[in-house]
């Protein structure tokens, strides 16, 4: 399940770097199989779908803002319990909203190494788990990672989101 030193794409090269700049002993793989939904990315690495950190994007109703709320994959965030966190309403951001502010498309966005610095919300509920699984930059790449240390190199605000 390992890449090779070098062999990464360039989005999950992007991550692996980010995490290095952080101090954080992560290693970016990429799988032949798909990691773009969290059951799949939960088969494809062997864990509990509520290990699987879903790299979700909205954005400031008023402000535009983009916010990144990692949540457990075995939640849904609700909205109007996060926006009081936010301070305005959010709304899911389309496709290319998430591109332009992240610099990842939709399916494969990290917590780290975006374009433009989101507000970033973490569930409360990936905190449980000794390990949890997140996007690394592409489909196919991710990365585990203690929740301890997804707080400190996201810089992100602890809620709960159900």
């Amino acid at each position: 399940m390992t890449s090779q030193p070098g062999s990464l794409s360039p989005s999950a090269q992007r991550v692996q770097e980010a995490l290095e700049r952080h101090g954080i002993p992560c290693r970016v793989v990429e799988l032949p199989g798909s990691t773009r939904t969290a059951l799949e990315a939960a088969q494809a690495v062997g864990c509990d779908v509520a290990q699987i950190v879903k790299s979700l994007v909205f954005q400031g109703q008023e402000s535009g803002r983009p916010v990144l709320i990692l949540t457990s994959g075995a939640n849904r965030v609700k909205e109007k319990k996060a926006a009081p966190h936010v301070g305005e309403p959010i709304i899911q951001a389309p496709p290319d909203y998430v591109r332009e502010k992240t610099g990842f498309a939709i399916g494969g966005v990290p917590p780290v190494a975006h374009a433009q610095e989101p507000l970033t919300l973490i569930d409360q509920d990936l905190l449980a788990w000794p390990e949890v699984w997140a996007a690394a930059g592409t489909p196919h790449a991710v990365f585990s990672i203690s929740p301890a240390d997804l707080v400190q190199i996201t810089g992100g605000r602890v809620i709960p989101v159900q």
